[in-house]
């Protein structure tokens, strides 16, 4: 028969823990963070303590006394004494001016120079009110216009020439302008400003006049009335240059 044996080998023994290096030097950490931290709560709750470096500096205790503001008195209020004067103020003596003598000048006086004339415009107009069927008879009396020529000293046309129509006309403003040569049924140098279909009456709130090519006037305003007769409803007016 085979010999066997019943009893069990030995268990192996458990090893404990050991401490290795790292864990020694983070105990030692530890350790010396909390020395550090007591450190400085016995530096903050004793500031003068031998462990401080930086101990404050002891209250001085020769200071000057803290000087005292003491106010102005001011002086009791000044009571006018009112003075009574008497005495009577001595007149100065007056100085008597001597005549001075009378210059009498030997130069005659010059003569006032009397004002000239103003020189009139080199343009003059006259003014006649005609039945616009004239010119224009197929409209009969339903027109109403401005129309004439412009004329030389010799009566010859000019042609070109600026006009211009400014006022009020039917409550309306008017400035208008047109040339000399484009209305040729008033002649070569005819022009015309058209106004309305229906004839009104109106007193000097129109005026008409020559410009030259640089806009001054060549004329003075010649103001025209409207008529709302159908006679009357064209005005003819006429410039012809002064010699």
């Amino acid at each position: 028969m085979n010999n066997y044996n019943y009893e069990d080998p030995p268990a192996p023994k458990k090893q404990g823990p050991r401490l290795e290096l790292w864990d020694m030097l983070s105990i030692l950490t530890l350790i010396a963070a909390f020395g550090i931290g007591l450190y400085y709560v016995a530096i903050f709750l004793i500031p003068n303590s031998a462990l401080n470096p930086f101990p404050p500096a002891p209250p001085n205790l020769n200071l000057p006394p803290t000087p005292t503001i003491t106010p102005i008195q001011l002086q009791p209020t000044w009571t006018l004494t009112p003075v009574n004067v008497t005495e009577t103020p001595t007149l100065l003596p007056t100085f008597t001016l001597e005549p001075s003598p009378t210059l009498v000048s030997l130069v005659t006086p010059s003569i006032t120079p009397t004002p000239t004339k103003t020189p009139k415009s080199p343009f003059s107009a006259t003014i006649t009110y005609i039945d616009s069927t004239i010119i224009h008879p197929e409209t009969g009396c339903n027109w109403q216009g401005v129309g004439g020529t412009i004329v030389d000293a010799n009566n010859a046309d000019m042609l070109r020439m600026t006009i211009r129509l400014v006022g009020f006309y039917d409550r309306k403003t008017k400035n208008e302008l047109t040339v000399s040569s484009i209305a040729p049924a008033y002649g070569q140098s005819g022009y015309e400003f058209f106004l309305g279909t229906v004839p009104l009456s109106s007193k000097g709130e129109l005026y008409i006049q020559i410009l030259d090519q640089a806009g001054l006037p060549l004329s003075d305003n010649i103001y025209i009335d409207t008529f709302s007769d159908c006679s009357k409803n064209l005005a003819l007016v006429r410039f012809k240059k002064n010699p």
